[in-house]
């Protein structure tokens, strides 16, 4: 997973392939910690009451609003009774102008106490979902890489924007609604015992029965509720990479099939709504069905009571108003009921990713680096990214402070994953992975990757501008420093031929720079950052002959005095590195210099002599020999000029360094 974080190093599959169902219309992906199950999970009671407890107050003063607000809507229908009993059949007019007064007042209370409702618990329920969003990007960002290789970035995003939505119902008017048409219903069932107690029986019963069919129709949405974040996690995650790909899929003219993709993927969406909605519809139907039985019942017992007295006909219009409160609890769980279960299924999603342990939650993760030397030692390091499919094995080696050590070897060998085991990406399964003595496994990892530069493979660039992608790595640079590694990186030979200079917006991952024009904007940010240990992960490979010749001259000035690593197909390129590891099937077979391993005509010799004799049949290009790559001057300029460009490289270093300090 390539979001909120760096790319995946390139390199190595080692089983770290992703589920591709959705673009195979197979089934849906077992995500971590998901239960299939269909009852209520109660474990999520003590996640409810942290969303709530901080909001108690908020929804303690929503509930008495509420009262207050069921209270003044049953003042319209209690005062029926007055106005048919003594209004119309014994002609008191003196009592209407006070009753239509006294509804009025109610109507209002009521009108003022909805809206101060839903100011009070909807913007609450908003400022919790902001809260809990920023939460849950604050907590994926800190998990580590081997999470990200596991999980779409779709379908993390979605759980960022998309699960946390539906918790709103939990702290907001649905959840104080249902509550308060309970308590509307408690206040009407006293007031309806009182007036007659076998009509209420019936209308009570009625509700029993309904409600233990609706606990049953819960229990049958409640996984299908369950799979839609799931679902919508997944038809996200495929957008997204067809999206990114474009280029890709415009090569090889497969819109249509990535059309046919993403409708298989809506249609499984549609399928998932399209069951909610027939669920929720019959219980809506079985509800108004409910509704018109218990009134045509109550209207029956209703009528002979008035025939034989025992009910007055205002009495009885007041008791069918007043009843509509005691059924209406009823639609409302249809309503809110799903909106509470989505919620909490959203929660329960939520809760997944929160549990999953960061870099730093590790209780041997204690340490604290100060300014490191740079010595990087592997001890008998294994690693694994699937269990029973190694892919290193007793990987041991020893890079001294300011030395350059680079691993060469045929793809999938293992290179890039030692990379990510030196930039602490990764925990070997076995080994110890040290940094001056000390285990990488027990260090915070703040302390220690504030002192390292990567530059990968893949060249991965904001949407902002180019000033912006540079300092990235050290924001509070100044403006100086910042066009000093420009200058190191050759980023000011095409950025000042821009309108906007470094201004320039450089577009979704750098879209609209070359690249090489990105592998230079991508060193500069590791120069700026001025690390005491620098990963190189092919660095230079977008890069043509010439600027490739120009940009090691600045690399070198800043290698010097930090430990390096680099990894290099083109091994013209490493041939001053201080010791070459040729790694083969998650195994080192040879260590030395280019000239001990060159003349031991080993592995490394087969490597470098294939790759040479293709060089010569391909026509090797400038800046490629085993010459020091120079500068030549364009035409039309000052002689002289190159020579000074190339004397201002140590004066820009020294410029980073002291700022750095």
């Amino acid at each position: 997973m390539k979001v909120f974080g760096s790319p995946r190093m390139g390199g190595e599959s080692g089983g770290r392939g992703r589920s591709r169902g959705l673009a195979h219309g197979g089934s849906e992906a077992q995500e971590p910690g998901q239960r299939a199950k269909s009852t209520f999970d109660w474990k999520l009671l003590p996640d409810v009451w942290l969303l709530i407890k901080p909001r108690r107050a908020i929804l303690a003063a929503g509930l008495l609003l509420m009262v207050v607000n069921r209270l003044s809507g049953l003042v319209l229908p209690a005062s029926m009774k007055y106005v048919f009993d003594d209004v119309i059949l014994q002609r008191q007019a003196r009592l209407l102008m006070p009753l239509v007064l006294v509804v009025i007042a109610a109507t209002v209370v009521q009108g003022l106490t909805s809206y101060a409702l839903t100011q009070l618990l909807s913007k609450s329920s908003q400022r919790m979902i902001t809260e809990l969003r920023l939460r849950v990007q604050a907590h994926i960002g800190r998990l580590p890489v081997a999470y990200y290789d596991a999980n779409k970035t779709g379908a993390l995003v979605s759980r960022i924007m998309s699960d946390v939505e539906g918790v709103r119902n939990l702290v907001g008017t649905g959840l104080v609604e249902f509550v308060g048409g309970i308590l509307a219903a408690v206040f009407a069932c006293v007031y309806l015992l009182h007036v007659s107690v076998p009509m209420t029986a019936v209308a009570v019963g009625a509700m029993v029965v309904f409600s233990a069919g609706l606990s049953k129709a819960f229990k049958t949405i409640r996984p299908i509720y369950r799979a839609r974040p799931r679902i919508n996690a997944e038809v996200i995650g495929r957008l997204t990479e067809s999206l990114g790909g474009v280029r890709v899929v415009k090569g090889y003219h497969a819109e249509a099939r990535e059309e046919r993709v993403f409708q298989a993927g809506a249609q499984r969406l549609l399928d998932n709504v399209l069951k909610t909605l027939t669920a929720t519809s019959l219980m809506s139907s079985s509800a108004t069905a409910l509704l018109g039985i218990v009134s045509a019942a109550i209207l029956f017992l209703g009528a002979r009571a008035i025939l034989s007295h025992a009910m007055s006909p205002g009495g009885f219009v007041s008791y069918l108003a007043i009843l509509g409160w005691l059924v209406a609890p009823v639609a409302q769980i249809v309503s809110v009921g799903p909106q509470m279960t989505e919620a909490l299924a959203g929660l329960e999603r939520t809760r997944e990713v929160l549990n999953e342990e960061t870099e730093d939650d590790s209780p041997g993760r204690t340490r604290q680096l100060a300014r490191v030397e740079g010595r990087v030692v592997f001890d008998h390091v294994n690693f694994a990214y699937d269990p029973g499919r190694p892919v290193l094995n007793d990987v041991c080696f020893e890079a001294e402070p300011g030395t350059v050590t680079a691993f060469v070897g045929p793809s999938g060998a293992g290179k890039s994953t030692i990379i990510g085991l030196i930039a602490a990406f990764y925990v070997p399964g076995a080994g110890r992975v040290l940094v001056d003595g000390t285990d990488l496994a027990h260090v915070r990892l703040e302390s220690y990757r504030t002192q390292l530069g990567v530059v990968l493979q893949e060249s991965f660039l904001f949407d902002g501008s180019i000033r912006e992608n540079v300092a990235f790595a050290r924001p509070e640079a100044s403006e100086e420093a910042i066009l000093a590694a420009c200058r190191i990186a050759r980023v000011d030979e095409f950025a000042e031929s821009f309108e906007k200079k470094y201004d320039t917006v450089v577009g979704e991952r750098g879209v609209k720079l070359s690249g090489g024009q990105k592998q230079r904007v991508s060193i500069a940010r590791a120069i700026l950052a001025d690390p005491r240990i620098l990963i190189l992960d092919e660095a230079t490979s977008s890069l043509d002959s010439e600027s490739e010749a120009l940009i090691q001259e600045g690399l070198r000035y800043l290698m010097r005095g930090r430990t390096t690593f680099v990894i290099a197909h083109r091994l013209s390129t490493i041939r001053r590195a201080d010791q070459i590891l040729v790694v083969e099937a998650g195994r080192i077979i040879e260590r030395g210099t280019h000239d001990s391993l060159y003349a031991a005509a080993g592995r490394y010799y087969d490597l470098y002599t294939k790759q040479y004799g293709l060089e010569r049949n391909l026509f090797l290009a400038p800046g490629e020999g085993d010459s020091e790559p120079e500068e030549t001057p364009a035409a039309g300029a000052e002689p002289g000029a190159a020579v000074a460009r190339d004397s201002a490289l140590p004066e820009a270093i020294r410029l980073i360094r002291e700022r750095g300090t």
